[in-house]
């Protein structure tokens, strides 16, 4: 009887053991997936990033929200931070984006961070920009302005084809135009002087809205606009998973 039993359990473990032998890469591949932290720019949502391809990272997209009354961009940080929920995470920030995620790996330490369009410093920024944002321009910009596209704002974000256009249109109409004023008015008085670590900065030769004459970026892509994560998506994954990997 005793020996009955010891070749029952004696089977029921080799059994166990082929159907966890037999388990499909699939849900291994889960399991071993590391967390990146997308931050997407001003006005724009998830949808920004839908052509970057990161296999083997399990994206989290990290929705704007709302400011709070004078609030500064460091602030805004540590109330967005809450929204991260793995230790030592992955960023990739985008243009407005970035400079938030700057903001947070000052406040929680970060794995490795990819700012894309954006700036690590505040030296990066145009002068002559923020200095008419300091005069309070911001106030006085129509909404239409803000929330619809014209041939000047598809020159100056980069959008040539009639896909970028499309995409262009449908994320100012839904820029929420309260946000967009006060992050205009916190990036003029954005203070921080400090390149943050583990970071690699990538930036396009003919962006105009953070012009690449003041940065020195770790890759610059020929012929980048603003929109570049979105054109220029499948150059772009290639490099953050490089990165991701060393």
């Amino acid at each position: 009887m005793a020996q009955s039993v010891k070749v029952i359990f004696s089977v029921l473990f080799m059994f166990s053991s082929f159907l966890v032998a037999a388990r499909p890469p699939g849900d291994t591949a889960k399991t071993a997936q590391k967390t990146v932290y997308l931050f997407s720019g001003l006005g724009a949502d998830s949808s920004i990033f839908m052509n970057l391809k990161l296999p083997g990272y399990h994206k989290v997209y990290i929705s704007w929200i709302p400011a709070l009354p004078n609030e500064s961009l460091t602030q805004y940080a540590g109330r967005i931070k809450s929204l991260i929920t793995v230790e030592n995470p992955y960023i990739i920030g985008l243009s407005f984006g970035g400079i938030i995620a700057v903001e947070v790996s000052k406040q929680i330490r970060v794995e490795k961070m990819v700012l894309i369009s954006s700036v690590r410093t505040k030296s990066e920024l145009n002068r002559v920009q923020f200095f008419f944002m300091k005069m309070g321009i911001y106030r006085i910009i129509p909404r239409s302005l803000i929330k619809r596209t014209n041939f000047l704002t598809y020159r100056y974000f980069g959008a040539r084809s009639p896909y970028d256009k499309k995409a262009l249109t449908e994320l100012l109409r839904n820029t929420d135009v309260s946000f967009f004023r006060w992050a205009l008015k916190e990036i003029a008085y954005w203070d921080n002087k400090e390149a943050p670590e583990r970071t690699i900065q990538i930036h396009g030769t003919t962006d105009r809205v953070i012009s690449s004459k003041l940065l020195h970026p770790d890759y610059r892509i020929k012929g980048g606009g603003h929109l570049m994560v979105f054109n220029k998506a499948d150059t772009i994954s290639k490099i953050i998973m490089n990165y991701f990997r060393d």
